[in-house]
């Protein structure tokens, strides 16, 4: 078994496309060194997944086997409401996920392996006491940086120090540090009160406070970050190995939208480091009015700029119809185009940021390379999987 012939490992995302393509760039590693994965998608997602890959012209995740279960939600209710998705699959994925091992175990009959990890990610950490019903060896995995993940971890500190109430809201708007040597973080900017409808939240803190109470059964935690970017949020979480930033060595990633291509002989026509790349990931809703104000605040700049669009979103139908507002009658809260272009100058005019953005680009690079920090601990982790 010390060279993983008999390990099979079971990968839980969650159900986002910023999740699922670092996870999935993680077990490209493990399959690559003998272990087996079956990738667990929800089935909306997993048809998403299946349509770009016939799109692009292969049906293969490089080896790796792909698997789907319920959400909970019915065909064609709205996904993008995060509050009302999360409550759905924490109700009905941890049934659907024993139902899916006990189907796997069951037909190792033929000569299969039987599952023996689930490495899920920390944000669906609830998976990890299902897993150890079936005596599964258990790791999370942290999709972003660090300090997202220990920001969660010491929410009961943060309530106990009154910064949070119970209900994970500020009780006072300013900024904390959680270390000396880790940046200021702003009350107002804590991911479960930004993420999706305000209606939606208080469903994700209690999913986060659900996770965070599964955490230690998890033998491993490794993130796609590196140590030379995090120190201070590393020191605060010496369990967690950082093994980013995590690359597909070009296999597929489990892309919920086929390639397009067609911008690329742009780019090779705009000078070096010149074009200014827009992206919003694949959850975040914004009024149709800020996003006129962001497209036109691009504009006021004369730079180039590329600006990735969630199909059906409301960026897209911005870039359909080409649509111009009045200034007048700004909802509260809007950041105006003057503020955007300002910023963007501001950015991209600072010769200090940028010089420290390629300063953290080599050492990224170092870190992944042959001895880099986090090659060694994708090794370390590698040998436990396969121990």
């Amino acid at each position: 078994m010390a060279n993983g012939e008999l390990s099979h490992v079971l990968a839980l995302p969650f159900p986002a496309q910023g999740h699922v393509i670092p996870l999935m760039e993680l077990t490209h590693c493990l399959v690559e060194h003998g272990v087996k994965v079956t990738f667990v998608n929800t089935e909306v997602n997993h048809a998403l997944v299946l349509g770009a890959l016939d799109a692009n012209d292969g049906g293969d995740l490089g080896g790796v086997d792909k698997v789907s279960i319920p959400d909970g939600l019915g065909h064609g209710e709205d996904r993008r409401d995060l509050g009302r998705l999360t409550e759905s699959f924490s109700a009905a994925m941890p049934g659907e996920l024993e139902k899916l091992v006990r189907r796997i175990n069951a037909a190792t009959a033929g000569g299969g392996r039987e599952v023996t990890w689930m490495i899920a990610d920390v944000n669906m950490a609830w998976a990890f006491p299902v897993a150890k019903k079936f005596s599964l060896r258990v790791a999370g995995f942290c999709p972003s940086s660090a300090a997202m993940f220990v920001t969660r971890i010491r929410i009961p500190e943060l309530i106990r120090d009154g910064v949070l109430d119970e209900r994970g809201l500020p009780r006072w708007r300013g900024a904390f540090r959680l270390a000396p040597a880790m940046p200021p973080t702003d009350t107002a900017e804590l991911s479960w009160n930004r993420a999706g409808d305000p209606m939606g939240q208080p469903a994700i803190f209690r999913l986060i406070l659900r996770n965070n109470a599964a955490t230690h059964l998890a033998e491993a935690i490794v993130c796609n970050s590196f140590e030379e970017l995090e120190p201070g949020a590393f020191a605060l979480a010496p369990g967690v190995l950082p093994v980013g930033p995590l690359g597909s060595g070009g296999k597929p990633v489990g892309s919920f939208w086929a390639e397009d291509a067609s911008c690329a002989a742009w780019l090779d026509a705009q000078t070096a480091g010149s074009v200014v790349y827009v992206a919003f990931g694949s959850i975040a809703v914004f009024d149709f009015t800020q996003l006129i104000e962001l497209a036109e605040g691009l504009a006021l700049t004369s730079r180039p700029f590329l600006w990735v669009v969630r199909p059906g979103s409301a960026s897209e139908r911005l870039e359909r119809t080409g649509l111009r507002v009045a200034a007048a009658d700004e909802p509260a809260g809007l950041v105006d185009r003057e503020v955007i272009r300002r910023k963007v100058e501001e950015l991209l005019g600072d010769r200090e940021m940028k010089a420290r953005a390629l300063e953290l680009r080599d050492a990224a690079r170092l870190a992944v390379g042959d001895g880099g920090s986090s090659r060694r601990n994708l090794i370390r982790f590698l040998d436990l999987i396969r121990s």
